[in-house]
């Protein structure tokens, strides 16, 4: 139980990535204040772990509607999470979610800001923090892939459950800790951190792949 446990918050935190997402975090929530950073950072964690828990819920649901049997997810779950691991790898999917963020930001602020004549949006905990940053393609898959694995059994689903309030604890402590620590944040020490992370998912990947092969017969 513990072990799986264990398995299940390594997914959740890697694909989630508190530590590489909090420099992005900063960047936008630059114009606030640190109370307001704060507060946002609690928001944003709070709306990704309702978006994440619905996925969740009707995730099993959703592959059966669709006929789409738990082996053949296990290995598309483990081809897209090993390629997730790959973009960690190479930095693109930080950059791509660094671009991605602060073109939204500024957009959503620049549109409240001429519709309202005021400063700029506070909201950016729903978007683009929340989803996508948080929230996003990769943990939603996640999400889906881990609770049609432990779904057998009521303390396989409570296990998986645990583990998704817990990364997402941990994910607003890191964002409100950067609040705090963000003379001292170094970019780089994150970006090592999130590579070494990556390797873990790559094996995980990789596991879910064997996992679905054996499942059909086709491994021993």
């Amino acid at each position: 139980m513990i072990e799986s446990f264990f398995t299940t918050f390594i997914i959740y935190f890697v694909v989630i990535d508190p530590i590489g997402n909090s420099p992005i975090f900063l960047a936008v929530t630059a114009h606030h204040e640190r109370s307001r950073k704060l507060r946002i950072a609690l928001e944003a964690t709070a709306i990704a772990t309702v978006i994440m828990l619905f996925f969740a819920l009707c995730g099993a649901w959703v592959l059966s509607y669709l006929n789409i049997t738990e082996a053949a997810f296990k290995i598309a779950g483990g081809i897209l999470l090993f390629l997730i691991a790959f973009e960690m790898l190479s930095n693109k999917r930080q950059n791509r979610k660094r671009a991605n963020t602060t073109r939204a930001n500024e957009t959503s602020s620049t549109e409240l800001a001429e519709s309202l004549g005021s400063d700029r949006s506070d909201n950016v905990a729903v978007y683009p923090l929340a989803t996508p940053l948080l929230a996003g393609p990769s943990a939603i898959l996640s999400v889906i892939v881990v609770t049609a694995d432990h779904g057998g059994s009521f303390s396989e689903s409570f296990i998986t459950y645990m583990a998704l309030f817990a990364v997402m604890g941990v994910t607003g402590i890191f964002l409100a800790g950067a609040v705090f620590a963000e003379k001292w944040l170094n970019v780089q020490i994150t970006m090592v951190i999130s590579r070494i992370i990556a390797i873990i998912l790559a094996g995980l990947a990789v596991q879910y792949v064997i996992d679905g092969l054996a499942a059909i017969g086709l491994v021993g």
